[in-house]
């Protein structure tokens, strides 16, 4: 398709005043003012036939099947060469439908008898799916009076995905001794629960854990020796309502959940547990019955990709008590949430009460809010005091609601989201040396 640029109609609207005051001046001088039309279509045509020829232009699409939240993707057009031996800029542009960034013009150059590849970048805000249109690149000739446009059909959907890109890197540095020597089976002595063997005392070991009958026995210190239990249900409860909606550095607190729930079930499939996951807000939305073994990993990560965004309250009498009815064995019930008001407080302290009597439970918020950084910032102005204090006292409130949860036996975690998978990843292994499940 070709088309007037906006500098040919400029050019050609400039010549209208001229002509109107021309034949106003002398009507017999028309004939100039249709020679300079005329002289503006010339350059056109000249325009045209000095452009990069568009049979010649051999281009193909490339799309990728799914990108992560967090990531970036990228639609790209690669541009074989050809014989034109004059440098032409060409631009990318998508049609794209979904939850992404704007779109935006990219542009290359193509030199003679040189390939272009142009990557149109694709970054998703949230899960689901990116729908790709079409792909337009366009061109101009030399004079900048026309545009040539090459439209091409794609009709594809990209998925967007829960990120585990970050999993490997953070199962690496739990894993390193594995990871550089092969992956091997090893028995993880501990501060379990899971009798392992005797040995002989030596300065420095904990006196607890002195077998006094077998060192009468031998006539020497001994002590016991303790392994970190396996399999064990480790569950991970979404919080999928309005408030997990809200973006912390361009992504939603229940995507860096999920980012950090995924690096947390690599560690514990590797370590020999069951990983389970469950998506509520005002009614149970998924339910996945803990699995076994590395290569339930995939599934684990669909499961994460079909929790939804909802925008409604999170009804938690109901969500945890359909979640402590369905685990019919001691569980390690990771909830990863967020609460605003008291209201909303005190029926989640009830009801995490009620878990935590059967269930070791970790209560999962993220730092870096709206209310913090109201706290934060400097005040340049009276409103911005006032928004700082009544942010403050929002924050000593839960504050509160998390002595509370505590004092139930509950294990609270609130922590920036860039630190959340290595924090929640040691709060588990620590819950494990300690044989607390």
């Amino acid at each position: 398709m070709i088309r007037p640029t906006g500098r040919a109609v400029l050019a050609f609207v400039c010549g209208i005043p001229l002509a109107l005051i021309v034949a106003i001046y002398n009507p017999g001088l028309w004939v100039v003012s249709f020679a300079y039309g005329a002289m503006v279509l010339l350059a056109a045509l000249t325009d045209v036939s000095l452009a990069f020829p568009p049979r010649l232009l051999d281009l193909k699409i490339t799309v990728p099947d799914h990108v992560s939240i967090g990531d970036r993707g990228a639609v790209t057009a690669s541009i074989a060469a050809t014989r034109w031996r004059r440098a032409t800029t060409f631009e990318l542009i998508a049609d794209q439908r979904g939850e992404i960034e704007p779109s935006t013009i990219v542009a290359g150059s193509l030199p003679p008898g040189e390939p272009l590849r142009l990557a149109l970048p694709v970054i998703p805000r949230r899960r689901g799916q990116i729908h790709v249109d079409r792909v337009s690149v366009r061109w101009r000739g030399p004079l900048g009076f026309v545009e040539f446009v090459r439209e091409m059909t794609v009709d594809r959907v990209i998925d967007v995905l829960p990120n585990v890109r970050g999993v490997h890197g953070v199962a690496l540095q739990f894993f390193s001794r594995e990871a550089i020597y092969g992956i091997k089976t090893e028995r993880h002595k501990g501060e379990g629960a899971e009798f392992e063997a005797l040995r002989e005392y030596v300065p420095g070991f904990d006196s607890r854990y002195i077998d006094w009958k077998h060192s009468a026995r031998h006539r020497k210190l001994v002590c016991k020796e303790f392994q970190i239990e396996r399999n064990h249900p480790v569950v991970m409860a979404f919080d999928t309502g309005y408030l997990m909606l809200e973006p912390i550095e361009g992504i939603a607190r229940l995507d860096h959940a999920i980012n950090a729930g995924l690096a947390l079930a690599w560690i514990s499939l590797q370590g020999g547990d069951l990983v389970g996951i469950y998506g509520f807000d005002a009614a149970v939305r998924h339910y996945l019955t803990p699995i076994r073994g590395i290569s339930g990993f995939a599934r684990i990560r669909r499961s994460t990709a079909e929790l939804s965004y909802q925008r409604q309250e999170t009804n938690f009498t109901l969500g945890l008590a359909e979640l402590n009815a369905r685990l019919k064995r001691r569980a390690l019930v990771i909830l990863f949430t967020d609460f605003v008001d008291t209201i909303t407080a005190e029926l989640l302290i009830e009801s995490m009460q009620r878990v935590a009597n059967r269930h070791v439970v970790v209560f999962v918020t993220q730092r870096g809010s709206v209310l913090q950084g109201a706290v934060e910032a400097t005040p340049t102005q009276f409103t911005d005091v006032a928004q700082s204090v009544i942010a403050h006292d929002f924050l000593r409130e839960r504050s509160i609601v998390f002595e509370r949860l505590e004092r139930l036996g509950v294990h609270c975690l609130d922590v920036p989201s860039r630190g959340l998978p290595v924090a929640l990843i040691n709060r588990y292994l620590m819950i494990k040396q300690r044989g607390l499940i």
